[in-house]
């Protein structure tokens, strides 16, 4: 089967070459754009691309405001901190994750808590998250509180696992039971919508990444997204260095951070975000033909779940048996097929090794067993 999986693989993209397991494309305005931004001058924080980029995205997402920054870490740390997320506090999240997620919490002098996943969506639980408040937690007149440590709970972070949408309005409403902050972590969702809503839009607020091995890249980047106005406004101060604007003297009301995104950066995005239907529907299309190609087989390729409509921005399939993972991951990359393994799950890294856990069933079994293959648009 990893033989028949390898051909098939070859055959769709026509090449022996290296097939990448995800590389950038530009076949739009790039290199124009770039081009004007560098005969402009303006190519670090301040410029029209910057502005442009973020009207670009707050309207293709749907949300009133977007806040551009230099990487999605970035933005998750200033989200995370427009929310309240301090030393004090804690934040639940999913431990299959790219370490980012909890590296942000971390920045905030926060500890992460983590519960379980869906074998389905690969993100966070509904039931996990609402059975741990429920038994771990208690409502006191400043919030919800950890019962075990003490300490609030003072924000919930799913993510919407390679751009499979989570069951988010679920987590919504749970967290708006229990009073807690919801920020999304939507930094591989670019382009998917659940019940057709925009992933990254349900929550205080959401954040977005443009990597060079994301659906489009600014070469870095990226971005926070919300509906409320002062978040907005306060988000875009703090990642300016907190500078007060005036024509020449450098004042500062609080400890700010230079996150902003450059100019030359959102010049490539801008083209990207011109070229984004035309990716997201050559990827729909090489999704579709793994879809075909391992229906019935032992290897199950991930689908979309009910009421979700995917990016595809990694495919991934689910192998049978756990101890099969390594040979496949072996046995393509030796053949010049870029293939990798989901993330070690983050309660098993040395640094979050003390954060408490709940139950986590479902993210073990898909840690042991889950693969991505090439997910790139050059068909």
């Amino acid at each position: 089967m990893f033989e028949e999986t390898i051909c098939f693989i070859q055959k769709t993209y026509n090449t022996k070459e290296l097939i990448p397991l995800h590389e950038p494309v530009f076949f739009g305005n790039e290199k124009k754009y770039l081009n004007e931004c560098i005969d402009s001058t303006f190519v670090s924080t301040v410029g029209k691309f910057v502005d442009q980029f973020e009207e670009m995205f707050a309207r293709y997402t749907g949300v009133k405001y977007a806040v551009a920054t230099v990487n999605g870490t970035a933005a998750l740390h200033v989200a995370l901190m427009m929310v309240g997320v301090n030393d004090r506090s804690e934040v639940i999240t999913q431990p299959l994750s790219f370490v980012a997620t909890c590296n942000a919490i971390s920045y905030c002098g926060a500890k992460p808590v983590f519960v379980d996943v869906d074998r389905d969506t690969m993100g966070l639980s509904p039931k996990s998250l609402e059975l741990f408040l429920k038994e771990q937690t208690e409502q006191l007149k400043d919030g919800c509180f950890n019962k075990t440590t003490g300490k609030k709970i003072a924000a919930v972070v799913p993510m919407h696992t390679f751009g499979h949408p989570c069951r988010i309005d679920e987590i919504a409403a749970i967290c708006n039971q229990y009073n807690i902050p919801l920020v999304e972590d939507a930094a591989e969702s670019l382009g998917s919508f659940y019940k057709s809503r925009h992933t990254g839009t349900f929550g205080q607020l959401g954040v977005f990444s443009f990597n060079g091995n994301k659906t489009i890249t600014a070469g870095g980047g990226g971005m926070i997204v919300t509906d409320d106005e002062s978040l907005a406004k306060r988000a875009k101060h703090i990642t300016t260095t907190a500078k007060i604007t005036h024509s020449y003297e450098f004042i500062h009301d609080e400890v700010g951070y230079n996150y902003r995104l450059p100019n030359i950066n959102a010049a490539l995005a801008c083209a990207q975000m011109e070229s984004l239907d035309i990716i997201l529907k050559k990827k729909r299309a090489l999704a579709e033909a793994y879809k075909k190609f391992f229906m019935g087989k032992e290897i199950s390729f991930v689908t979309e779940a009910t009421d979700s409509r995917v990016n595809h921005w990694l495919n991934t399939v689910v192998l049978k048996e756990k101890g099969e993972r390594d040979s496949f991951i072996e046995t393509s990359n030796a053949a010049g097929i870029m293939t990798r393994p989901i993330w070690r799950l983050m309660n098993k890294l040395e640094m979050f090794k003390s954060c408490q856990s709940a139950e986590l069933t479902n993210a073990k079994w898909l840690e042991e067993r889950v693969v991505n293959i090439p997910s790139g648009v050059t068909l």
